[in-house]
């Protein structure tokens, strides 16, 4: 597992996904998943086991990760936390809620987008400040995800890839409806991971 900290007060974990992870869910997190099919389990092991990690680091024992009717992980008081995934790789971040309001991640495969995606997820002026080779990648699409992923327990409002604008030079995030800037962050390997996240106001 790699383990990456942000700005001193986050913590990321990503690893691949592997055969038994499913088997990493706790007896009320399967029972909370329903019929989920075997993958489907695999996946939210892998994200599991790497926030149970990250949550050691900070001195709370191995509990269940359970989610709200609207599918937002519920972390242990003190704690703001997201967990993501693809095929083969999960990740998941946390941070203590007296340094950090809201937090996002998703991951995906350092690939192209998949063709006809880009006027969905680029806004006009995305369009303008980024070129064809930027805007064929997956950057906007993660870090969209993980303003999504931030904003929604925030505001209990979905948005769309057309609400948020990316600038990745100034590493933040803006969401015009709702007036909310977030401090955003990629890192490329294999994978893109895209984090956002808003800090307490008198942290800097």
């Amino acid at each position: 597992m790699d383990i990456i900290r942000v700005d001193q007060q986050i913590l990321v974990g990503i690893r691949p996904i592997e055969h038994v992870d499913e088997a990493a869910l706790f007896a009320s997190e399967v029972a909370a998943m329903g019929r989920a099919v075997v993958k489907v389990r695999r996946q939210s092991g892998a994200a599991r086991i790497i926030a149970r990690t990250l949550l050691g680091t900070l001195g709370f024992p191995p509990m269940p990760i359970l989610k709200t009717q609207s599918g937002v992980p519920i972390w242990p008081v003190g704690i703001v936390g997201s967990l993501a995934h693809h095929d083969t790789v999960a990740a998941a971040a946390i941070a203590e809620t007296k340094a950090i309001g809201a937090l996002g991640i998703d991951v995906e495969p350092n690939e192209p987008l998949p063709s006809g995606l880009i006027d969905l997820i680029a806004t006009s002026r995305e369009k303008r400040m980024y070129d064809s080779r930027l805007l064929r990648r997956r950057d906007l699409f993660v870090l969209k995800e993980a303003v999504y992923k931030a904003f929604f327990p925030l505001c209990n409002e979905t948005l769309e890839f057309q609400d948020v604008e990316i600038d990745i030079d100034s590493t933040v995030a803006y969401v015009p409806k709702a007036n909310c800037t977030f401090s955003i962050q990629i890192y490329r390997s294999k994978n893109v991971i895209g984090l956002a996240y808003l800090k307490r106001p008198d942290r800097r």
